[in-house]
């Protein structure tokens, strides 16, 4: 009896000491859990302003996602210039084709020397924009100096080059940026190869002339409703301007004997598109000119015209292409190629057939700002990401050797036809070594 007595009386102190502890923690648990609940109702109703813990601080931080540089690869792919840490908005080969520069949404002009193309490392030199960016970058006539649009400033600020005694280049803005003149978006800027004038053109259908020093020379009204594109001829001589309307609008900027400024004259209109036209190009000697239009097509003309005697120049081929809001074109300065672009892709056309000889989808992650040839035609360059994209030209190189052959089969001079010969096997081993890398 004593023994269950006892046993009885254990149970007891062990139900009162669980009695105990429930009564203790219960409290705890209501407080702690009425805690939680007010928070999460504050969070509710407050939303963003309720301040959050540190631990939640450290789970909501957002990370840094490095972007990752777009991949393109292709057997006509010489390579890929990618020192730009912001997107490539415009490109311009020097005069004397040694060298090419760029500019980007980085606050940087980069400097490219063209013999390193084919190199494994691609070494360039960098001007900074201080406080702004560049857009656009044109090098002047003897690849001295070059000239950038600033994106903030709207306006253009000169940069001369100095070569150092080791070959590189030092770089210095001019004291003072050209006055702000326009009102609309500027879509692109030129440096004449005479040296004479500046070109500025923007949406508005408005485009002026400059001298080398800031001052307006004269101010053209495109009548064009907007304006697409703009630029200045090769030789010097012209502007030319298009846009919403199924024309290219030419004029030829006119100087005096002693170099003084006369006046900008109508020259010719390139008239046969049924729709607006996105962009031109010229050839080197201004002969041959390219357009590519809203319609679906591109054209070939010839512009080695009389038209101070009224004549017009000569539609030499029409071509189906792939175009959008935005496309480029870009002629090589033999004229035996016409490169297209498409949102981020490119297209190479024979100029002779208007056959698609090339194409290149998705060359970059987004819409291709700059298309243009080296002053060789060796090389297609475009950029539209942080990457510019060099390919090899082989469309003309085969163009080339087609152009000689012919000529050597009318060739009657033994001379002449040796000459014809060398040169067919010259440019038809620098194709063989091409497509041998290519394969490679």
């Amino acid at each position: 009896m004593e023994f269950a007595a006892l046993i009885a009386i254990s149970l007891l102190i062990g139900a009162l000491i669980l009695l105990v502890a429930v009564a203790v923690g219960k409290p705890k648990g209501e407080t702690s859990q009425k805690i939680e609940q007010k928070e999460d109702t504050a969070v509710e109703q407050n939303g963003d302003k309720a301040a959050p813990s540190k631990k939640q601080k450290q789970q909501q931080r957002p990370r840094k996602e490095k972007t990752q540089q777009h991949t393109f690869t292709h057997p006509l792919l010489a390579s890929s210039l990618k020192s730009h840490s912001g997107n490539v908005t415009c490109l311009d080969f020097s005069s004397n084709g040694k060298y090419l520069a760029s500019c980007a949404d980085d606050r940087t002009v980069r400097i490219w020397s063209t013999k390193d193309f084919l190199e494994r490392d691609h070494r360039c030199l960098r001007a900074n924009v201080e406080l702004d960016h560049a857009t656009f970058v044109r090098f002047s006539p003897d690849s001295r100096a070059f000239i950038t649009w600033l994106a903030n400033a709207e306006t253009i600020r000169v940069f001369k080059m100095t070569k150092k005694e080791d070959g590189s280049f030092s770089f210095k803005a001019a004291p003072e940026d050209f006055p702000v003149r326009h009102k609309g978006i500027v879509i692109n800027i030129g440096i004449a190869e005479t040296g004479k004038f500046i070109m500025t053109a923007s949406s508005d259908t408005t485009i002026l002339i400059w001298d080398l020093k800031g001052e307006v020379l004269a101010s053209i009204t495109t009548n064009q409703m907007t304006n697409s594109y703009a630029a200045i001829s090769p030789c010097g001589r012209f502007v030319a301007s298009c846009g919403f309307t199924p024309d290219v609008k030419v004029w030829e900027v006119c100087f005096g004997k002693s170099g003084e400024f006369k006046e900008v004259a109508r020259a010719f209109d390139l008239k046969g598109h049924s729709a607006g036209v996105h962009s031109f190009s010229f050839s080197n000697d201004s002969r041959r000119m390219v357009t590519v239009s809203k319609d679906g097509t591109w054209k070939l003309w010839d512009t080695d015209v009389e038209y101070k005697k009224q004549q017009d120049p000569y539609l030499l081929r029409t071509a189906p292409c792939q175009a959008s809001e935005g496309s480029r074109i870009a002629l090589s300065p033999d004229a035996r190629v016409a490169a297209i672009s498409n949102g981020c892709g490119v297209a190479m056309y024979s100029t002779a057939t208007g056959a698609l000889e090339e194409d290149f989808p998705a060359v970059h992650s987004e819409e291709i700002t700059d298309l243009r040839f080296d002053v060789n035609s060796r090389f297609l360059v475009c950029s539209g990401d942080r990457a510019i994209r060099v390919f090899h030209n082989t469309p003309g190189y085969r163009a080339a050797i087609q152009d000689m052959q012919a000529m050597l089969k009318k060739a009657t001079n033994e001379g002449m036809r040796q000459r014809l010969e060398a040169q067919i096997q010259e440019a038809q081993s620098a194709l063989d070594n091409v497509c041998a890398t290519s394969k490679n």
